[in-house]
């Protein structure tokens, strides 16, 4: 059974062998964002997308690669400030679930609103008709008051 080295050894000669055999159009076929779509690199090698952030090899070669790419121009060069990020580890946002939890529920008692305002004047105007309705009956003397 092959220990962790071999395993990563194995998996940067698989990466080699995938970047040898793509072309320019191939490349950009799975441009996601600005840089190569790790799911569709790790789809297309036959490993887990993780080899490509754990392997420290692999990833300085897909760094490599893509700065080839971003030279003939078929990534985008990178802004301001995606260079100063580099090597910078993403923060991580602990309030992202619940904004985006508060959205949708924002959005949801938007909708109800809606309807609710439409039933309301729905209602408003069946109880101008029968105010009107039961004046009339008064006035004949049908119905008391």
């Amino acid at each position: 059974m092959p220990n962790g080295k071999q395993i990563s050894e194995h998996n940067i000669t698989l990466f080699e062998a995938w970047v040898a055999t793509q072309s320019d159009e191939d490349f950009s076929q799975i441009i996601m964002r600005g840089k190569l779509n790790r799911t569709e690199i790790a789809k297309a090698v036959g490993f887990g997308k993780s080899a490509l952030n754990q392997n420290p090899q692999i990833k300085k070669r897909l760094e490599e690669l893509e700065n080839g790419l971003r030279k003939l121009r078929i990534l985008p060069p990178l802004t301001e400030k995606a260079k100063k990020e580099i090597g910078k580890p993403k923060e991580y946002d602990s309030t992202r679930n619940k904004r985006r939890h508060e959205s949708m529920r924002l959005s949801v008692l938007e909708q109800e609103n809606i309807e609710l305002k439409t039933r309301v004047k729905d209602l408003d105007s069946q109880l101008e008709r029968y105010g009107e309705l039961s004046e009339s009956l008064y006035e004949i003397g049908i119905m008391p008051r």
